[in-house]
Order: structure tokens, then C-alpha cells, then sequence
């Protein structure tokens, strides 16, 4: 069959068939496949001719590349723009959002390879949809704490939701978890050797065109192999303990009196990062767990976005983790003493939707 969708500009974004799989492949390798606008604009594209292509069974989203699917929004473009006043540097968040909560409805099986790398704008193409697959060389996280920025792409609607306060503990530090961890905190569903990723997807291209998920689930069924507590798991008391609190401060309390070396280097992990994040990352949550849907979550986390764009830390933490690359921010405020609620107020202050007003929920 021809293939019915055009690549993105300079083939970022390739599309093929297996069968009657459709299987798009994030093609920026070098930049370990991280989203830009045409990225987004080609994917959004794509799945509006799947979904009206009455052959293909299910979307397979996967990484060119040995290293991961996705490292995320790409942030060097963003900070560039932020720091030239471009009107225009968000409109990357204003389709990538939207285009995330796509994913969470879409009309055919969306089943996601999170192999290698799924960091920040991964975990939004990948986590939100209906067939999540991890593997054993899985390094899954939302980093944005340590770049000054808060997470997104619907992660303060998923993270609420693990078990306990792992989604708090992944929220504020930002450490990488494994496959084992991602199903532990419902990010994925089913863990996969990476060697039998090509065999799953040939398997999958043999559906028939109408299958329904049931049919996909139970192809991935045959290749899923049992996966092994992670450290989330392993550590589920002490994160439950410490992580509880509904401040920062009293959570790194509570972690300054456990004994252990999780506990060790978790209180040193925070200590690292933004203090404005931290505290904003931590409200943003806690909003989110009380929240009624995904797009609530989604239009909080533009909001806060946007005021991000217009203080230091942001441009600091890219600098710092990706343009100079010392590993040294120099964040502002540097306490978290120093960032009250009055100062947290502005990236909370929308009342009214921003990002879905002109879309049909």
C-alpha cells in the first residue's frame, strides 16, 4: 500500500507500514530525538490519517536510533527564543499540549515503544497513550526540576496517580526510573526485551484493520515478560513517609531523619535543584491530584510555563545542563526560604482556558 502521510521537514518524523500496523518513528537521533514544532505538526498530521484508514490496526510510535524514543521538548530552541523575546515561543507548548491529550483519546490502538530514553516531551507522546511498552533498557524521567522548569505534557495529571507518593518523589527529583519503576508508578503497561521489539511488531502488523485493543493487548501479552521490582518498589515506605508532606521543607525533614542511602541521596538530589521548581512542582502536583481531568492539568502546567519564561531559572538550568553544560546553576532565588507563595502566585493565576478554548474537547 503507498504510503498515505508526507514526512516532516528534513524526514524528522518517518512514517511506514508493517502489515497493518502504522509505525512512526521519531527520526532526530543526533538530538536524541527530541520534539520540535514540525515535529509535533507531522505526528498530529499522521494520526488524522490513521484514524481514517480503515486498514491500519493500531499507531506504533518508536525512536530511529540505538539511544531512547524521546528526550523531550527541545529546550535549547525554546530557551533561544525566550531569551530573543520571539512572540511566538509558545506556540510549541500551545500544540504540543493539546496534541498530548490526542493521544489519551485516540480513536485506534496507540501502542508506545519507550526503549532506550523517555525524558519530559517523551513520557507526553508515550504515557498518555493506550498501550505502553517499556524495556530493560528503559531510563524514564521528568527532569524539569533540575532545568528550572516545572513537568508538563499532562505529567502533573499522571504522576498523581502512582502508587503512594512515587509520582511526588519522581515529580520533585527528577531521577531516572527503569521499566520495572515505570509500570510501578503507571506509566507503562507491559515490559518488552528490546531484542523482540522488531518480532511485536511484525506480530501486530497481522491484525486485521478493525481490531479493537483487546486484540493488540493480547499480541503484546505473548511477548510481555514479568518485570522485577524497581527501586520505587523496593523504596515504596520511605517515598510514602517522606513524600507525604505538602511542603517541600517538610519533606526534605522528613527525609533528614531517615537512615538509609535512598533517603541520603534523594535529600541530595533536591538539594540541587530549583528551588522555585521545587515548590512549584510540588503545588502543581498536589493540584493535580485533586483534579478532574487531564485537561485541567494540562492548561495549569501552560499557565506556569508561560511565567517560567519570564525568570531566570529556566534560562539558567539550560544553560547550565545543555549549553555550557558545567552543571552548575546558579539558581535565583537560591532557597527555597526565599520563594514564598506570593512569589508562586503568578504561575498559578489563570482562571479561564488558555490552550483548549478553541478546541473541540
Amino acid at each position: 500500500m503507498a504510503n498515505p502521510v508526507q514526512p516532516a521537514t528534513e524526514a524528522e518524523v518517518l512514517f511506514s507500514r508493517r502489515g497493518s500496523a502504522a509505525v512512526v518513528s521519531l527520526n532526530r537521533p543526533k538530538a536524541l530525538n527530541s520534539l520540535n514544532l514540525s515535529m509535533v505538526r507531522a505526528l498530529d498530521e499522521i494520526l488524522d490519517r490513521c484514524a481514517a484508514d480503515p486498514e491500519i490496526s493500531c499507531v506504533i510510535i518508536r525512536g530511529e536510533g540505538e539511544r531512547g524514543l524521546c528526550a523531550g521538548g527541545d529546550i535549547r530552541a525554546i530557551h533561544q527564543a525566550g531569551r530573543a523575546s520571539d512572540p511566538e515561543v509558545t506556540r510549541f507548548w500551545r500544540e504540543e499540549m493539546p496534541f498530548n491529550y490526542r493521544i489519551s483519546r485516540y480513536e485506534k490502538p496507540y501502542v508506545a515503544l519507550m526503549d532506550g530514553i523517555v525524558m519530559g516531551g517523551g513520557v507526553g507522546i508515550s504515557a498518555h497513550g493506550s498501550h505502553r511498552i517499556v524495556t530493560e533498557r528503559t531510563k524514564l524521567a521528568m527532569p524539569e526540576t533540575g532545568i528550572g522548569y516545572v513537568p508538563d505534557v499532562g505529567a502533573t495529571w499522571l504522576l498523581p496517580r502512582a502508587p503512594g507518593e512515587a509520582g511526588t518523589w519522581m515529580g520533585l527529583t527528577g531521577d531516572v526510573v527503569d521499566g520495572a519503576d515505570a509500570i510501578h508508578a503507571g506509566l507503562a503497561d507491559f515490559l518488552v526485551p528490546s531484542e523482540r521489539l522488531g518480532d511485536l511488531v511484525d506480530a501486530l502488523g497481522q491484525l486485521a484493520g478493525d481490531s479493537e485493543a483487546e486484540a493488540v493487548q493480547a499480541v503484546i501479552d505473548a511477548f510481555a515478560v514479568s518485570a522485577e521490582g524497581g527501586r520505587l518498589a523496593q523504596n515504596r515506605d520511605v517515598i510514602d513517609r517522606t513524600f507525604a508532606h505538602d511542603t517541600v521543607e517538610e519533606i526534605l525533614a522528613a527525609l533528614s531523619h531517615e537512615t538509609g542511602e535512598f533517603a541520603a541521596r534523594t535529600l541530595e538530589t533536591l538539594s540541587k535543584r530549583s528551588p522555585t521548581s521545587l515548590k512549584l512542582t510540588l503545588k502543581l502536583l498536589r493540584l493535580g491530584r485533586d483534579s478532574s481531568s487531564l485537561v485541567e492539568c494540562l492548561e495549569r502546567e501552560f499557565t506556569a510555563a508561560c511565567e517560567l519564561l519570564k525568570h531566570h531559572d529556566f534560562y539558567e538550568g539550560v544553560r547550565a545542563a545543555v549549553i555550557d553544560k558545567d552543571r552548575n546553576p546558579r539558581w535565583q532565588p537560591a532557597s527555597l526560604a526565599e520563594v514564598t507563595d506570593a512569589d508562586l502566585a503568578p504561575y498559578l493565576a489563570a482562571d479561564h482556558p488558555v490552550l483548549f478554548a478553541d478546541h473541540r474537547l
